[in-house]
């Protein structure tokens, strides 16, 4: 485990480095919304091509590199022979960069980057009756705005979580909004920390949501200039507030176990890591709800090695893989079957099969300038990038 936290963690480092590749909005020339590229749908599934090239996170395609116990590649390679190479990446921004490549037959990516690699026509949609493991994805994960287009699917659901506010229990009392974070007369001014990346944006817009119904504000992912302003303004308010920005996995574990950070948005794993090292933390979803991230596997446009791609998504989503898959990197599983094959007390833990409790996160997905009520008004990803870039300074 520690191994991996290592190597998550240098992974992580890369990501203020490569943030600014990959970016870019989806909007066409005339302003209009772009349309969705006319990209043939696979049939069938034949034999496999004997190779496949990946992208992915950390953590997510092992072949026993760091643990020989952690391993789901080597029984993929012998039940489908598709040998499998990986290239890791370490943002969204690098993983849209690495696909438009051409060089790669998928990619685990968020919801952060999937409508990117829709519409710019560098993934195709996916034939779900040719994953026969999908008929048992967790429902809410499906025909979603991060994975889908006009009710067809572009990828099959990996794993997923909540963007939570963890606090330090020794300094603060238990948090029930997240004006712990945004308020200028937080206990925890100097001691905050967020997440680095232009989609935080989004947790600003989604306690706007609750505190100034004013703006309009529906979907955090969709945001006129006005709504975007008004988050880019809080966040700017807050910015002398944090202590820091984080990417990197174990740096925020060791700042709270520090107690340089008393509160901020975190994941469940980190927490769950900080307690595992005696750090007196605890973590919530506020009044106002959460952001969240939902991985999907998605297939280029162009792949390869078409084949061993269908065969790994749904390899991956099986249930004993998922087990694997989920404990080892620390997410919700995609498949619920998998809590039939995870340690007591993991899916409680992720609030697997909690239908309530991830109705109030808010997945992320590609900020584009069409909005979901017809309007082409809404502010794309590369200002979201140029913005987040400002708020820092």
């Amino acid at each position: 485990m520690k191994t991996k936290r290592l190597r998550l963690a240098a992974v992580a480092a890369l990501a203020l480095a490569l943030a600014a590749c990959g970016g870019g909005g989806v909007t066409a020339p005339s302003g209009k919304p772009a349309a969705v590229p006319n990209i043939p749908m696979k049939p069938s599934v034949g034999k496999g091509e004997g190779q496949l090239n990946l992208v992915a996170w950390a953590g997510y395609v092992e072949y026993g590199q760091d643990d020989p116990k952690v391993d789901w590649v080597h029984p993929f390679t012998q039940a489908t022979g598709c040998h499998v190479n990986v290239k890791v990446a370490g943002t969204s921004d690098e993983m849209v960069t690495l696909m438009r490549t051409g060089q790669y037959d998928g990619v685990s990516a968020s919801g952060d980057a999937s409508l990117r690699l829709v519409y710019g026509g560098i993934v195709a949609p996916v034939n779900t009756k040719l994953v026969p493991n999908y008929k048992d994805i967790a429902p809410y994960l499906k025909d979603a705005p991060w994975n889908s287009v006009n009710g067809q699917m572009y990828g099959i659901p990996h794993g997923y979580g909540a963007n939570v506010l963890m606090w330090r229990t020794d300094k603060l009392k238990k948090p029930t909004s997240w004006s712990l974070v945004f308020e200028k007369n937080s206990p925890a001014a100097g001691h905050l920390t967020a997440y680095d990346s232009p989609i935080y944006i989004a947790d600003a817009a989604l306690y706007l949501k609750a505190h100034q119904p004013s703006l309009g504000i529906t979907n955090p992912y969709e945001l006129t200039q006005k709504q975007f302003n008004a988050a880019v303004k809080l966040l700017e308010l807050q910015h002398p507030m944090i202590h820091d920005y984080w990417s990197n996995y174990l740096n925020e574990v060791h700042d709270f176990k520090s107690g340089d950070n008393w509160a901020g948005t975190s994941w469940q794993v980190i927490a769950n890591t900080a307690q595992s090292e005696r750090a007196p933390v605890s973590t919530t979803v506020p009044s106002e709800g959460s952001t969240g991230w939902s991985d999907t596997w998605m297939i280029a446009s162009h792949a390869q090695h078409p084949n061993c791609m269908y065969k790994w998504m749904n390899w991956i989503t099986s249930p004993r893989v998922q087990a694997q898959v989920a404990q080892y990197f620390g997410e919700a599983p995609a498949n619920p079957k998998a809590c039939n094959y995870t340690a007591k007390g993991f899916c409680t833990s992720y609030h697997v099969k909690d239908y309530a409790y991830y109705k109030r996160v808010a997945f992320w997905a590609t900020p584009i300038s069409s909005c979901g009520n017809g309007q082409n008004n809404c502010v794309d990803y590369s200002k979201w990038t140029q913005a987040w870039t400002n708020i820092k300074g």
